[in-house]
């Protein structure tokens, strides 16, 4: 039995997700950090995502309010195609895979989700896109790990793959201090998944 009241808010974000294969593609170059680099907070490969716009705190009221738009923008769009590419580091601590591929088509989707956002009546920080999956954070004065970590991945060029799955995402950030959990609130397809090829 669960008495638990619901919270009155809920920490979102709109995202694309890399599909498996290229998730571990990733995580095999990965795996030697994993063991020079134990005291990197790593994120789970599963929840690897590419952001479209962060929408911070809502009141959980204003979530079907994006259902419908967000659905309906979703089956207007084409899948794009999009590969994980390179490595680098925000702040020093913050270890990043870049993202290539049709990096028009991402910026133009994610120019129509903030508009769409902002037309539910939905006030949101707009930060400039930077199309990435964050890794992992360095401990709090290790100023190298990232960067040698990113320095071994710079290289690093995986495969193309279609993105066809638009996701609203909940997160549990800034309700303890345990580590960071995502879950789908919902996803939508796009709508014409043969569109762009691998």
């Amino acid at each position: 039995m669960n008495d638990q009241p619901r919270p009155a808010t809920v920490r979102v974000f709109i995202a694309l997700a890399p599909p498996d294969h290229a998730k571990e593609e990733l995580a095999r170059e990965l795996r030697p950090a994993y063991g020079t680099h134990p005291r990197m907070r790593w994120n789970r490969i599963e929840d690897w995502h590419i952001t479209l716009a962060f929408l911070g705190e809502l009141p959980t009221g204003h979530v079907p309010l994006l259902r419908p738009p967000l659905a309906g923008l979703a089956a207007g769009r084409r899948p794009l195609c999009l590969a994980l590419r390179g490595s680098g580091t925000f702040d020093d601590r913050v270890l990043w895979s870049g993202i290539d591929g049709d990096l028009d088509a991402l910026h133009t989707l994610a120019a129509e989700v903030r508009t769409t956002v902002r037309n539910c009546g939905i006030t949101f920080e707009e930060r400039p896109l930077r199309p990435h999956l964050t890794l992992a954070r360095a401990p709090r004065g290790d100023r190298s790990s990232a960067e040698e970590i990113a320095g071994a991945l710079a290289g690093f060029s995986g495969r193309g793959w279609p993105a066809g799955r638009l996701h609203l995402v909940g997160s549990n950030a800034a309700r303890g201090h345990g580590p960071i959990h995502y879950r789908d609130v919902d996803a939508w397809d796009f709508g014409d998944e043969g569109a762009a090829g691998s």
